[in-house]
């Protein structure tokens, strides 16, 4: 998971951007970078770190122009950024182009064999996202006969890439002197929205990975962009959409809603918040189905996904809602941690207990999902310390045991605690007095209530089903051969780069 934003507004767009990313820092918090464009010149500043790290006064004042791109990285092997996969990538050929991609290709490896072979296209890094970019270069130049650039040609550029590609992916595009393109693969698995303000000069565009970033930077939300379709926004604000993909499926990724997207988004008109609700309704209507003789004094929610589960949880049972975890604001979030010994580490660093609120008391603990089991089982501990008499552990999503293969970090179901384990065995493994899952088919209807249009979710990491139909057992082999090998490092001081890039333009 990664987020985007690509603005094209009527003054300077570098404040916008990094306003934007701010808020869409949750979704990663690898790498961070911004470009944008004035005139036929790029403008980019790009690094390791939180975007309130990577950028200074001085980087701000270099990037130049109304419209440009932004992203947050998270590394979905699992380990630290490489500096030069920082995002966003450019290439000069054909006509000069920067993208930011939030997703994972599936087929990468292919598409690197073909850039070579027939392409004749050079990578130079592991990153899919380059991958993608080549690609639609590619395509981008075979449609544009004699290199006259057109709205048809880029349409048709993006239709190859879906012919293409296969995973996930939503991306935002600069086009040198042309203006901002962005497409969402024909599954919609990734999420990517609209917004627009309109200004005494002309509308002002912005599309991003969620609704918060139009909330924040006061555009108004139109809608999200539709599985398979293209969007372009020349640089003086002219607007025009397509659908690129001859065959799609609406399947927005189901962590989203339960862990990914922050609770005051709205993606393919399903509240976040209002879902999570929904799930605590479900999941306490299940508690007292299958364990009704569980005597619980409390309900405690594992800030801060979790509160709006919890919170009608303790509604629908009748118990008293307490928060029981301080967490600390200053630690990253250690699902998105690289590597298991800094996870572990981390989270009597990001959680603290209050510990009136356990003495003595049988706890309900709720939380949105358990993934390793790393930080449920260093919490139950944490809550038996604080005097809990009983401790039970219940979870908003059903058990992860598959790996995800669109752009989350949970590849390899080594690392899975609900791989090969029943739940009493997941309950011993965290050391709790009791645990209870969402079941597959309540999370889908909770998710399903807020938006009935909606009929299908991509939930491969619950039960295995990969909605691109090309996940085989090899490939799920590969990735776990690949995960853990060193990535390398950059050369660049601070791992950061500041590059003008220029690319001429003829429309």
């Amino acid at each position: 998971m990664c987020g985007i934003i690509g603005v094209v507004a009527t003054t300077p767009v570098n404040q916008l951007l990094y306003d934007g990313l701010q808020v869409l820092q949750h979704r990663g918090q690898d790498a961070a970078g911004i470009a944008t464009s004035e005139g036929g010149k790029f403008h980019m500043h790009k690094g390791q770190g939180l975007v309130r790290d990577v950028f200074r006064t001085r980087n701000m004042r270099n990037l130049l122009g109304n419209w440009g791109i932004g992203h947050v990285r998270y590394p979905t092997a699992g380990s630290a950024c490489n500096p030069a996969e920082a995002q966003p990538f450019y290439v000069n050929s054909p006509f000069g182009l920067l993208l930011a991609h939030n997703g994972n290709l599936t087929n990468s490896e292919e598409l690197k064999r073909e850039m070579f072979l027939s392409d004749l296209r050079h990578i130079n890094t592991n990153s899919d996202s380059e991958v993608l970019l080549n690609v639609l270069a590619h395509e981008l130049q075979a449609a544009a006969k004699g290199f006259k650039l057109d709205d048809e040609a880029v349409f048709r550029a993006v239709a190859g890439v879906h012919r293409r590609c296969r995973g996930a992916y939503a991306a935002v595009v600069m086009i040198a002197g042309y203006g901002l393109l962005a497409f969402r693969d024909p599954y919609g698995i990734r999420p990517l929205v609209i917004g627009r303000n309109d200004t005494p000069d002309a509308a002002e565009w912005l599309v991003a990975s969620e609704s918060v970033a139009t909330d924040v930077l006061g555009f108004r939300m139109l809608r999200d962009v539709a599985p398979g379709e293209a969007i372009l926004i020349d640089t003086e604000g002219n607007f025009r959409s397509r659908q690129c993909a001859p065959h799609t499926v609406q399947a927005p990724c189901m962590f989203e809603f339960v862990y990914l997207a922050r609770p005051d988004s709205i993606i393919d008109g399903i509240s976040v918040y209002e879902s999570r609700v929904k799930m605590g309704e479900f999941l306490a209507e299940k508690l007292k189905r299958t364990m009704p003789h569980v005597d619980i004094d409390v309900v405690i929610p594992i800030p801060d996904s979790s509160r709006p589960a919890a919170m009608e949880m303790a509604h629908r049972l009748d118990l008293p809602y307490r928060e029981g975890f301080v967490k600390n604001r200053y630690i990253g979030r250690t699902f998105i941690m690289p590597g298991q010994a800094t996870r572990k580490k981390s989270v009597r660093q990001k959680l603290n207990t209050i510990h009136q609120e356990f003495k003595g008391k049988k706890v309900l603990l709720v939380d949105d999902s358990i993934v390793r089991g790393t930080t449920s089982r260093e919490i139950v501990t944490m809550a038996r310390e604080a005097g809990a008499a009983k401790v039970y552990m219940a979870s908003a999503a059903p058990p992860v045991r598959h790996a995800n293969v669109y752009g989350i970090d949970m590849p390899t179901r080594g690392e899975l605690i609900a791989a090969g384990r029943d739940e009493d065995e997941i309950c011993r493994e965290i050391g709790a007095d009791g645990l209870i899952y969402q079941d597959i088919q309540d999370l889908k209807a909770a998710v399903r209530s807020v938006n009935p249009s909606i009929t299908f979710f991509e939930t491969s990491c619950f039960d295995g089903c990969y909605v691109t139909g090309d996940i085989t057992a090899e490939y799920l082999t590969g990735v776990e051969n690949q995960r853990g090998e060193s990535k390398g490092g950059g050369d660049e001081e601070d791992g950061q780069l500041d590059l003008n890039l220029v690319a001429n333009h003829e429309n």
